[in-house]
């Protein structure tokens, strides 16, 4: 999750103070040792998160007017997240600060937006395109229990032989105590996400075989495939493999220009002296993340 989820929260409580400061005396909190003013908080927040917020706030404004982010590709992004999170999902999103899956959708939509001005510089071939298609494996759904010694999963897999439930099993025996509340359940996933040991075993099996143990460099595993993806045909997948070359060529540089070029073009100006440096190409790196 790249960090440039993280900041949008902060930009719209700023501008939220900004909107109603027609009165910044106005009390916000008293106490018998002192008030505090509307006034008083805005600056505050200003000096802590003025940079970050008034970046997110003008990055926002000048490239919504040029790209478009469609309700199915915001969807597509979170549930891909979601697949790839798990039933951490929930546990990640508080651990970054969102108190909701709407507040990281309105700070995803900028990043997506943010990668849309970003890409359409880059360049691919057709042939890095059928390289990546040729290399390409198909997502895969699995769960697994992971112990800590090849007896212990020798005892496992001989319980599930024997007709022991998986997720029952995977509750009484696995440390990895996170997929363990779920059966063992590790979601969908692709090459490159998992450990490579465990990746070539999984990718290995048929779909409900139950592997011998695996060695991994977490100890362990007894895993089963519980579903597959098949491999679509080149033509089917051509819009999504170029995304992903793209993507995989963009670096921070990259988009730090895009995002300065997006500016300059939309003829920003920061008229908030205390802010006069929000949009300098550092600033922005800090802001996405990169």
């Amino acid at each position: 999750m790249k960090k440039w989820i993280l900041a949008l929260s902060l930009a719209s409580g700023v501008l939220a103070l900004s909107a109603c400061n027609q009165s910044g005396s106005e009390k916000v909190a008293e106490s018998k040792v002192g008030d505090v003013t509307q006034d008083e908080l805005y600056k505050t927040m200003k000096d802590k998160y003025g940079e970050q917020a008034l970046q997110q706030l003008v990055y926002e404004k000048v490239l919504s007017k040029k790209y478009k982010v469609t309700d199915k590709e915001l969807n597509d992004k979170i549930a891909q997240l979601k697949a790839d999170l798990g039933a951490n999902f929930e546990t990640t999103l508080a651990q970054y600060g969102y108190k909701s899956e709407a507040d990281l959708k309105k700070t995803m939509k900028l990043g997506m937006l943010q990668e849309k001005a970003a890409l359409k510089d880059v360049k691919v071939t057709e042939k890095e395109m059928k390289d990546y298609y040729d290399n390409y494996k198909p997502e895969i759904k699995a769960r697994h229990i992971l112990v800590a010694d090849e007896k212990t999963a020798t005892e496992v897999k001989k319980k599930l032989d024997g007709g022991a439930k998986f997720e029952d099993v995977a509750k009484e025996y696995s440390t990895d105590t996170a997929s363990a509340q779920n059966g063992g359940d590790l979601g969908w996933f692709g090459a490159g996400k998992m450990d490579p040991d465990f990746e070539k075993a999984a990718y290995a099996l048929k779909v409900n075989e139950i592997s011998a143990p695996v060695k991994s460099q977490f100890g362990y595993h007894i895993i089963q495939v519980t579903d597959k993806k098949e491999k679509k045909s080149y033509a089917d997948m051509k819009k999504e493999i170029e995304y992903q070359v793209k993507s995989s060529k963009l670096k921070s540089d990259d988009i730090n220009k895009a995002m300065q070029n997006e500016l300059k073009a939309a003829n920003v100006k920061i008229n908030d002296k205390d802010l006069k440096d929000a949009l300098k190409p550092q600033a922005s790196a800090a802001a996405t993340g990169q």
